[in-house]
């Protein structure tokens, strides 16, 4: 890129937080200077944990052009776009498939832009990363979770797709109103489900902002623990990151807890912003029937009707939400392989698992629970 200065910082601290709003146009709370910092001075993402920080920037003599997060990592874990086949192949062959360059927010599968920035398009970043990799020893680079693009990609540089689902807000009135949109069966479900919330004698409390307390956040974490816990896996995010985040972005957040009447028993921590809720972070201490059901699912879509946001994200996985009302969406990442002997078989994988996901969302579009108008899903 002529006249236009293309390095690589250690830290997210090396960025001047002014220079990185002026470049952001997007209000997603996982593209925000703060929650990235959060990451970083909490430990949560260093090089230790395999998250090196490696952010891209590019400045001419008077400005800062654009700022893209990146990381080596030296695994894929919390990337949820699953390369673990692709390793095992490499390791097959004792050829080293990490480090890898990585483009994303780490632990947060939410499309974004991922390139902060009002003059380039991030197909023009595509060489810089080849050549950064050539000259550091890096083995791939992955642009994970962004838009779609539109335009043929060149021949070293594949697209892959994954499913998520998510919920939209047509307008909807009440939830109510949403659920009147289902099919009777599937309505009574629903109903009964969350009927099921009081017959056992739970209580449920929404906090945002300034109202979630010190207490609160303690009893989330510890259930957040529990979650990653009882997979035997310890937990990615310490609890100084979720302190750090109460103190700089808690209108972004919003903690829902249930209690049994005797103590907190559950909780469910989401992120939003004008547009979108996402679904995050949920764990109990003690089970209870449709109980995940109602603080991940029905609460937020009750908050989303509440406060006209239009989308709910609400993570990876999970076809238990389709007949709850959450449709399958593409998501899309692109991702360039330096071993020249590896291309071939990773294009062919990535062309075969594009029509696979193509065609698993179409036959997850017919689960969906809606009523059907002339053959269309309302």
């Amino acid at each position: 890129m002529n006249n236009m200065n293309i390095h690589f910082i250690s830290g997210i601290n090396k960025v001047n937080p002014t220079q990185w709003q002026t470049l952001s146009e997007s209000t997603c709370p996982f593209e925000q200077y703060n929650f990235l910092r959060n990451l970083e001075n909490s430990q949560s993402v260093n090089a230790k944990q395999g998250w090196q920080p490696h952010h891209l920037v590019i400045s001419n003599q008077d400005n800062v052009l654009a700022i893209m997060p990146m990381y080596i990592k030296s695994h894929s874990w919390g990337e949820y776009v699953f390369d673990w086949a692709w390793a095992e192949a490499y390791q097959e062959h004792n050829i080293d498939y990490y480090p890898k360059l990585v483009a994303t927010c780490p632990f947060t599968p939410v499309n974004s832009k991922k390139l902060l920035s009002k003059e380039l398009e991030i197909t023009r970043l595509f060489n810089s990363l080849t050549e950064q990799c050539l000259q550091t020893n890096l083995n791939s680079w992955h642009i994970l979770y962004t838009e779609k693009i539109a335009h043929p990609l060149p021949n070293n540089i594949y697209e892959r797709n994954t499913v998520q689902f998510q919920w939209f807000n047509r307008n909807y009135e009440s939830f109510k109103d949403f659920i009147s949109t289902f099919t009777s069966r599937k309505r009574k479900n629903t109903l009964n489900e969350r009927k099921s919330i009081k017959q056992q004698g739970l209580t449920i409390r929404q906090l945002t902002g300034n109202d979630i307390t010190s207490d609160d956040l303690a009893f989330f974490y510890l259930t957040y623990q529990l979650t990653y816990f009882k997979k035997g896996h310890q937990p990615h995010l310490s609890y100084a990151f979720f302190q750090q985040c109460l103190e700089n972005m808690a209108n972004n957040m919003l903690l829902i807890i249930a209690n049994n009447g005797e103590e907190d028993i559950a909780s469910a921590l989401f992120f939003y912003d004008d547009n979108q809720l996402y679904g995050r972070y949920w764990g109990c201490t003690k089970s209870y029937k449709n109980l995940h059901f109602e603080l991940c699912y029905y609460r937020g879509i009750e908050f989303c009707i509440k406060n006209n946001i239009m989308r709910f994200n609400s993570g990876t996985q999970g076809e238990h939400k389709i007949k709850r009302g959450f449709e399958p969406v593409l998501t899309y990442s692109y991702h360039w392989i330096k071993h020249a002997h590896f291309r071939n078989a990773i294009y062919n994988f990535c062309k075969q698992e594009q029509q696979h996901m193509l065609m698993y969302q179409q036959r997850c579009s017919t689960l969906l629970p809606f009523k059907v108008k002339n053959n269309k899903t309302l």
